[in-house]
């Protein structure tokens, strides 16, 4: 449960850092924009080291799963454009190939 908040908590912290920098560069928002969306960001990386992982890039990988699925919640309940059935499967099986390296069988 733990590792799920994290997770959450990590992919929340990205999306919303790359947003704002998005929102500046593509949409015009003010560059002051850029200040939450560094610190957003630094939140994110210090979130994502308490993943509760043997090695880094095997935390960093289920992630990858995770961060996926998040970004299209995001892409609906932010942006307001509804994830398609593609969007969807693209994310299911996202986030079983994260389930496979966090709880998958190690020697």
């Amino acid at each position: 449960m733990r590792t799920a908040l994290f997770f959450a908590a990590s992919a929340f912290f990205e999306i919303a850092g790359c947003f704002a920098f998005w929102a500046v560069v593509r949409n015009g928002a003010s560059a002051l924009w850029l200040a939450p969306g560094g610190l957003s960001l630094l939140a994110f990386g210090a979130l994502l080291t308490q993943i509760d992982a043997a090695a880094a890039g095997r935390a960093f990988a289920a992630y990858g799963g995770v961060y996926v699925a998040a970004s299209l919640v995001w892409l609906w309940a932010v942006e307001g454009f509804r994830p398609d059935r593609w969007d969807l499967a693209g994310g299911a099986v996202c986030l079983v190939g994260a389930a496979l390296i966090v709880f998958g069988p190690r020697g």
